[in-house]
């Protein structure tokens, strides 16, 4: 396995990664346009929204790992039975996680403090949203599938295919067409729920046409108790990781709630821009998790020593670049977007906090997947809930309240949590105690 490999993976998983994060931003951005204080509240619940997405990734981090390693080893048995696992695990996860969002909006919300002003629009966009998570769960479980057979232009494809249907469908659904009323928010809200339902359908027929039966009832009879464990003890571990990361940053929105209308709808948009330049670092990330899970099935250390590294120095020169030129453009980029002075104004130096921000946080993507890969699993949620929280969250109260630096000092904050998190996990590579651990052990 070549090193140049996960560059060539890597640039399908970018575009994808790319066209999702742009289903939910292009709701903020449309309605924007109709609503301002729209933005606010899509914002507000998307927050929640990802959290509870990161419950599925519990279970396809999990399986794009085993897999790649069965794949690896030739166990066609093993495989499939990790597809139906896998599979079942995460339709049981989207009812719950549609029953939080449908039933639970109201106490999250109050407990956030999100303003009254956009706190009704808030609540109906999550319902909406609530509405379709279990195709949620469906698409990213056969995403992850998909991957695990290094099979990443197919997922892009679909991914096109989604936007389209979303865009579409917000132009439609918002602004209203001939007899159909402009909806808004909830429009919105509808679109993006029908291009994911959309979406699970032409992925779960592609799946079948390229694999063929391999989902199937029967791998569940005897039950495969110990490939659910397996996907448990690694994806409970990994998705705690993030799940603490998102948790913190919903506690960093709640104190930006704290600020005027205008500082929150800076950091809305701030969030999108940084999703841009953090997404090649993720899409590098996602595609070394592959690379190194197969490599250490193999037992190839110093192969997986080299393609990590060279993965590594590839996210931080790109996220470093793309983050630079955001911050000399902040101005004219942000006036896309909206013609609000206070936050043009506030625009350039958040911008320019960005810069160390995502140069830690591609280390740390890179880093944190491929520890996982090797089978080095609690260390990096230990490192993420005491740096996220203690760093992050405390130093967001101290820097934005307490000092009174306002959105610039819980950027500040977040910089320093992420250098910090990245140089633990490069000391911790260095030490090479990942290259003892055996994730396929009996």
């Amino acid at each position: 396995m070549k090193g140049n490999n996960i560059l060539k993976l890597s640039w399908p998983i970018f575009v994808e990664l790319l066209l999702q994060m742009l289903v939910g931003n292009a709701d903020q951005i449309m309605v924007g346009w109709r609503d301002p204080n729209g933005v606010g509240a899509i914002g507000n619940a998307n927050q929640i929204t990802n959290l509870l997405l990161l419950v599925f990734s519990v279970v396809c981090t999990a399986a794009m790992i085993l897999i790649s390693q069965y794949i690896g080893a030739k166990d066609t048995k093993r495989v499939n039975q990790t597809y139906t696992v896998a599979l079942l695990m995460n339709l049981v996860f989207g009812l719950l996680v549609s029953a939080v969002l449908v039933l639970g909006c109201g106490p999250i919300f109050r407990l956030m403090g999100v303003h009254a002003l956009i706190f009704e629009e808030t609540c109906l966009y999550m319902r909406l949203i609530g509405l379709g998570m279990m195709f949620q769960a469906v698409y990213l479980t056969f995403t992850a599938f998909f991957r695990s057979s290094q099979m990443m232009k197919e997922t892009m494809v679909i991914s096109v295919v989604m936007n389209c249907l979303n865009i579409g469908g917000n132009y439609v659904l918002i602004n209203g067409l001939g007899p159909i009323p402009a909806m808004g928010i909830a429009g919105a809200a509808i679109s993006s729920g029908l291009s994911r339902i959309m979406g699970a359908a032409i992925i779960a027929v592609l799946f079948r046409r390229t694999f063929g039966p391999v989902i199937s009832l029967r791998c569940l009879r005897p039950f495969p108790w110990d490939q659910l464990k397996r996907l448990l003890a690694i994806g409970v571990p990994t998705g705690g990781e993030s799940v603490s990361y998102n948790g913190s940053q919903i506690c960093i929105q709640t104190v930006c709630n704290r600020f005027a209308a205008y500082v929150v709808n800076t950091r809305v948009y701030a969030n999108l821009f940084a999703n841009v330049t953090y997404l090649f670092g993720s899409a590098l990330s996602q595609a070394c998790q592959v690379v190194v899970a197969r490599l250490m099935g193999a037992g190839e250390i110093a192969e997986t020593d080299r393609n990590v590294k060279r993965t590594v120095l590839a996210a931080v020169a790109v996220s470093g670049i793309l983050s630079v030129v955001l911050w000399l453009l902040a101005r004219p980029i942000y006036g896309i977007f909206t013609k609000d002075e206070q936050v043009l104004a506030l625009a350039g130096t958040i911008m320019l906090i960005e810069i160390p921000l995502e140069l830690g946080r591609a280390v740390n993507m890179v880093m944190c997947r491929a520890l996982q890969a090797c089978g080095d699993i609690r260390f990096p949620i230990t490192i993420c809930i005491v740096d996220a929280w203690l760093v992050g969250v405390g130093g967001s109260v101290l820097l934005g309240v307490v000092l009174g630096w306002g959105l610039a000092g819980l950027w500040a904050a977040m910089a320093i949590d992420e250098c910090i998190r990245a140089v633990l996990f490069l000391s911790r590579w260095n030490s090479r105690a990942w290259s003892r651990k055996h994730l396929l052990e009996e």
